[in-house]
């Protein structure tokens, strides 16, 4: 389908499917296997001004928005989704600072990610906090001109590889969500260590470690909004980072069709390729379907928040249940197009099942999503009431 996509979006989108092809598919085995974070890559993105795409030019970006993130994110993903990350979850990292930072605070860390010497993660989850961030156990006090930070974030994207995270933490434990607050913290900086590095099931060459705050004096400066605001933070930041993950699971999706395709047309029984059985057809077709309406949804998401949508949360919400379910649907229909072959690592589609599994987890869970989706229709069910 014709997206009608401006010659700049053109551009990103092709430059990023070519880094893609010259530098991750050669190595996107291997760095899986060996659970290899993807330096390389990261400095051939940075090379092609990608990981400023969605930063405004003053703090040294393209001036694009979130569509054109998602571009970029979904040729990424069609080759591999695991090194795609090191890429999108800096902008989950950098999104905060983007909505909430003070010019100070823009000026300080914006040019650095948009040029590539730095990348971002987001620090929320805990090992009893998932879903339910209001139970976190990560504290913030204040002392002078700092916040003592105390506690351990758990499964963070990017984790020991980012220069800058922003963490949520508790400044008031009694104040429930309007106790939460945000901070930007740097990796180096007094009491601030990394703990376990998980062996994951899917996108093994992604960095997902544990955060360790002992005593850490982070500056008052570093404070994102005010005290209480940390809670708005999260939802905004998922709100504008959803279409992200959702084009994550778009691209794998489109790899495992392409790979399920090609060899379709390559296998033979029966004396003729599988392609011409009926049966094989309508499973493309189906794959054809479902990531065509994925491709849609996230692009007209994407677009509606680039234009300055006010009241786009449910679909945000839709973006990412509805591709990551479609990208576990394809990867799977792949597997079985290839048969006794698709579950053997030699070919690619048993890891693009790994892989697609993660999307309907992270950045809150699909039921959290449906949750999420339900409770914006009854929200306007009562506006026009």
């Amino acid at each position: 389908m014709d997206y009608f996509l401006t010659e700049e979006q053109q551009m990103i989108k092709d430059l990023a499917r070519r880094i893609a092809e010259e530098k991750i598919l050669p190595v996107r085995a291997e760095y899986d296997e060996k659970e290899q974070f993807p330096w390389d890559v990261v400095k051939a993105l940075a090379k092609a001004d990608l990981f400023g795409v969605y930063i405004p030019e003053e703090y040294e970006g393209m001036g694009f928005g979130v569509f054109e993130l998602c571009l970029a994110i979904e040729e990424l993903s069609r080759i591999c989704g695991g090194i795609a990350l090191a890429y999108a979850g800096t902008a989950l990292g950098t999104f905060p600072i983007l909505l909430f930072g003070n010019e100070q605070q823009k000026k300080k860390y914006l040019p650095y990610i948009a040029k590539g010497e730095k990348l971002a993660a987001f620090g929320v989850t805990e090992s009893g906090a998932g879903s339910d961030i209001t139970t976190l156990d990560t504290t913030a006090k204040k002392e002078g001109d700092y916040y003592i930070l105390n506690g351990t974030k758990q499964w963070i994207t990017n984790g020991g590889e980012a220069e800058i995270y922003v963490v949520i933490a508790a400044t008031d434990k009694n104040k429930g969500p309007r106790g939460l607050s945000a901070f930007i913290v740097e990796k180096g900086m007094e009491g601030f260590n990394f703990g376990k590095k998980e062996n994951k099931l899917g996108i093994r060459a992604s960095a997902t470690r544990e955060l360790v705050f002992e005593n850490c004096k982070v500056p008052a400066d570093n404070l994102l909004g005010k005290e209480g605001m940390g809670f708005i933070i999260t939802l905004k930041n998922f709100d504008a980072s959803r279409p992200g993950v959702a084009a994550q699971a778009l691209g794998i999706a489109q790899g495992a069709f392409e790979a399920a395709v090609e060899y379709a047309r390559q296998r033979k029984q029966f004396g003729q390729p599988i392609i011409s059985f009926q049966a094989v057809q309508h499973i493309l077709a189906d794959m054809a379907t479902q990531i065509e309406a994925t491709r849609a949804l996230i692009y007209q998401t994407a677009r509606t928040i680039d234009a300055g949508g006010k009241d786009y949360s449910g679909y945000s919400a839709m973006c990412k249940l509805f591709a990551s379910d479609v990208a576990m649907k394809v990867t799977t229909d792949a597997i079985q197009i290839f048969g006794g072959y698709g579950y053997m690592k030699e070919y690619p589609v048993e890891k693009m099942f790994r892989d697609a599994k993660i999307t309907q987890i992270y950045e809150g869970t699909n039921q959290m999503q449906r949750n999420f989706i339900a409770s914006d229709i009854i929200k306007k069910v009562k506006l026009k009431s």
